[in-house]
């Protein structure tokens, strides 16, 4: 079956990871990503050697009018989007008390904002079409909040919230809406941490370690080809972390 997927956040990390998941002979790929055009391209790369079609797109997912121009471009180019994986993020460590307005709208813009954006786009085609699935990108902070980072879980906690919402929306077209809720993911974001932090954060995970973007991509694909019954869903991965 050919189908067209739709990855923000797609230059690096669990975006990535997805990406090259998804490149195979049947899958057309968009990828989006802000301003990392050197990834964004060896992904596109490594895709079409997996036999896939690629379109890549620089695009700032947080500002609409830049959403409605990379899915009219998705459009011309591959006529449909069948899959909208919504992993375009950004986090901010830190007090609450001590960020700055423009801070914590920029988190939400990005992390909450970007998913809005981009179903309110791509919904119209699907329910038209009566097919289609949108997995959203959250955390486990997004289920329980973490000291440090509340602006980033009220972000996630948005998505969790708001994909059970669409959902419900979205069921009668048969449009599958999930979140897959992250634990500690191998990732960029996480890059910050130094290496005794990073034992002490395994040391806190009952598998012992961090999973790795290869893992939450192939979760990302199991949920991509799950039973249509599959909706409305937060699928928390941690290993046993929280």
């Amino acid at each position: 079956m050919l189908r067209t997927i739709l990855i923000t956040g797609a230059s690096s990390g669990i975006g990535a990871a997805t990406a090259i998941a998804f490149a195979k002979p049947n899958n057309r790929l968009i990828l989006v990503s802000r301003k990392n055009r050197e990834g964004l391209k060896k992904i596109e790369d490594e895709g079409r050697e997996r036999g896939a079609e690629v379109l890549s797109i620089l695009a700032d997912v947080s500002d609409y009018e830049a959403c409605k121009l990379l899915v009219q471009q998705a459009v011309e180019r591959f006529g449909t989007i069948d899959l909208l994986v919504n992993d375009a993020g950004v986090s901010h460590i830190g007090l609450f008390q001590d960020m700055t307005p423009d801070e914590w709208q920029r988190v939400m813009n990005v992390n909450i904002g970007s998913v809005m954006n981009l179903c309110h786009l791509v919904i119209p085609s699907m329910v038209h079409r009566h097919h289609g699935r949108i997995i959203n990108i959250s955390s486990v902070w997004g289920n329980v909040g973490a000291s440090c980072e509340a602006v980033y879980s009220a972000s996630k906690g948005a998505i969790n919230s708001f994909t059970k919402a669409l959902a419900k929306e979205l069921a009668p077209s048969n449009i599958q809406v999930n979140a897959i809720a992250f634990g500690a993911i191998e990732t960029p974001m996480n890059a910050w941490l130094s290496k005794e932090e990073a034992e002490a954060l395994a040391d806190e995970i009952p598998a012992g370690r961090e999973g790795t973007k290869e893992e939450a991509a192939q979760m990302i694909c199991m949920v991509a080809d799950a039973p249509d019954y599959l909706t409305g869903q937060i699928i928390t991965m941690d290993g046993g972390w929280i």
